[in-house]
């Protein structure tokens, strides 16, 4: 019985999902404007080359702060119920802090911790 309801859900929501793309296809406004496809810097038009690669030391920097943002936001409510749960979680946070300190190491051997 429950896994005709999980089939029916995830039948429902991709429908809900496709439903909502054509529509969006369909009611979209669109314009041929050649200014659409510039790029937008605050109103200025820009000068030379815009569509410039950017080092991927900027993506590897962002990645890293987004996990160790996420390792706080996991630390706080683990730290409101660590004392109702007892030994259990305490060895899950050390398990979950080794990882996290592998990926540090990792990452500070890869040099991507160098902001240039």
């Amino acid at each position: 019985m429950k896994q005709e309801w999980l089939i029916l859900f995830f039948l429902v929501g991709a429908l809900f999902v496709g439903v909502v793309l054509i529509l969006s296809w369909i009611i979209a406004p669109r314009s041929s404007n050649p200014q659409k496809f510039e790029p937008y810097e605050c109103g200025i038009p820009t000068q030379g080359v815009t569509w410039l690669q950017f080092n991927v030391g900027y993506y590897l920097f962002a990645i890293l702060f987004l996990v160790f943002d996420v390792e706080t936001v996991l630390v706080f409510p683990w730290a409101v119920v660590m004392k109702e749960i007892g030994m259990a979680a305490f060895v899950e946070i050390v398990i979950f802090f080794f990882i996290l300190g592998l990926g540090l190491l990792y990452a500070w051997k890869k040099h991507a911790l160098i902001w240039e």
